[in-house]
């Protein structure tokens, strides 16, 4: 068991509306005023539903999170887009479009990125 945790730090949550798509733990992107839905493949993020229920959702936009990560992602800097499975994935692109994220630490069970 590891004695280090990134749990809560520096999180800022806010309450959205959002698409009936929308699950907690999963990246979502911003819709219009106020609103979020779930990502598709390639897209770029917002932040982290943290719940998602009644047409509104709790979204961590700021802090450390941990999210699911498709294998290939290091610490340190890194380009980030949406996965399709509601986690993210490295911008592999000849021309990046993903938004720089610092990856604190990556593991089998997903990665810590600071938003």
């Amino acid at each position: 068991m590891s004695k280090i945790s990134f749990d809560g730090i520096g999180e800022v949550v806010a309450t959205f509306t959002c698409g009936k798509d929308v699950k907690a733990g999963q990246v979502v992107k911003l819709t219009g005023n106020g609103a979020v839905d779930a990502c598709s493949d390639g897209d770029r993020f917002c932040g982290v539903a943290l719940t998602a229920e009644d047409g509104y959702a709790a979204v961590q936009v700021g802090g450390l999170v941990k999210v699911t990560a498709t294998s290939g992602l290091t610490a340190g800097w890194n380009k980030l887009l949406a996965n399709s499975a509601g986690g993210v994935k490295q911008d592999s692109a000849q021309t990046p479009t993903g938004g720089d994220y610092l990856v604190i630490s990556v593991d089998s069970s997903g990665a810590v990125v600071r938003l």
